[in-house]
């Protein structure tokens, strides 16, 4: 499912910048709670809070989706 991987994706992501969930969402101004459910992939978020994720990842929209959703129809 397109939600879990982009989670995956961002998680990963956000790793990499070593920053904890807690201090990530505080970064750009998003509930913990709900950036971990982003995260975990139960989440479908909308397209600002897509924005607000790739911004603080210092990433573009389409580098966040990069390679998600290829092997859909496998």
């Amino acid at each position: 499912m397109i939600t879990a991987e982009l989670g995956e994706r961002i998680k990963e992501l956000r790793k990499k910048t070593g920053l904890s969930q807690e201090k990530f969402a505080l970064k750009i101004d998003m509930d913990r709670t709900y950036f971990a459910t982003v995260e975990s992939g139960r989440r479908n978020i909308s397209l600002i809070n897509i924005q607000k994720i790739a911004d603080g990842l210092g990433v573009s929209i389409s580098e966040l989706f990069e390679g998600l959703g290829e092997n859909q129809n496998e």
